[in-house]
């Protein structure tokens, strides 16, 4: 997992408190004080002020009656990667023919320690439910694409991350068992998706496949949801899989045109 890299001798560990410090804000935590930041982060009130201060400074940080937010300037850093690796041009077109053949909604993600970033997105849905914009991140234990992306990882892995992580419940019905845990990712890798209903949030039922690259490296997952009570995980895979595969297999040969998505998808 990428936490568990060793720190090089050249690691900046002012630019990783300030990196830190901008992840911490969330949907929960909009605004909050130095206090709260330096709380969440883990840090000292004095060495969360400096970085607070740095970034505010830069744009990236606003502040109003003592509680501090994120300004606007940060979607440049997003739309920065958005661009150079050209997901809108490359990642799209199969997204958009999966919803059109399919409604409801379909997404591209790839993992991101313990969490899936979700790459791409594009729906149909309207209901109130988990944000899958860009950017995103969830649990890869309570997403479909989280499932078949742990079932990427080589079995030493995979028993690290079970043995670290301690999963929650986000639903009533979110599996936080590690041995269920464990057997829901071994049958992932064995049949080559993964199906989840109302593990993330209440109203998702969701199919994933990989996105292997040329030596059968998982490096992204794809995924189709839709509403729970509307469709069931079987429909998705009687209906929807041979779609999914197809689009994943696409997506595959197009990034081997396209090294630079390639590579970052791949950490």
């Amino acid at each position: 997992m990428a936490e568990d890299r060793e720190k090089p001798a050249e690691f900046v560990e002012a630019l990783a408190k300030g990196i830190a410090i901008l992840e911490c804000f969330d949907a929960a935590n909009p605004e909050m004080t130095l206090s709260e930041v330096a709380r969440r982060v883990g840090l000292s009130p004095a060495a969360a002020r400096r970085s607070l201060m740095t970034l505010e400074t830069l744009g990236y940080v606003g502040r109003k009656d003592k509680r501090f937010h994120l300004r606007p300037k940060l979607l440049a850093l997003g739309s920065a990667f958005y661009f150079t690796a050209r997901v809108d041009e490359i990642l799209q077109e199969d997204l958009r023919a999966l919803v059109d053949q399919f409604g409801d909604a379909s997404s591209i993600g790839t993992l991101d320690g313990e969490n899936v970033i979700y790459v791409a997105h594009l729906s149909v849905q309207r209901a109130r439910r988990a944000a899958a914009v860009p950017g995103a991140r969830y649990p890869a234990y309570a997403t479909s694409m989280g499932r078949v992306l742990l079932a990427g990882l080589s079995d030493g892995e995979l028993e690290s991350y079970l043995e670290t992580y301690e999963p929650k419940p986000l639903t009533a019905k979110t599996c936080t068992d590690r041995g269920a845990l464990r057997q829901e990712i071994l049958k992932a890798r064995q049949e080559g998706y993964a199906t989840t209903v109302d593990q993330l949030d209440y109203g998702i039922t969701a199919l994933a496949v990989p996105i292997r690259d040329g030596d059968g490296t998982t490096i992204a997952a794809l995924n189709t949801s839709g509403y729970t009570g509307i469709v069931t995980p079987q429909q998705l895979v009687t209906e929807r899989l041979p779609a999914l595969r197809q689009a994943a297999s696409h997506i595959a040969l197009q990034l081997t045109r396209y090294p630079t998505l390639r590579l970052v998808l791949s950490g």
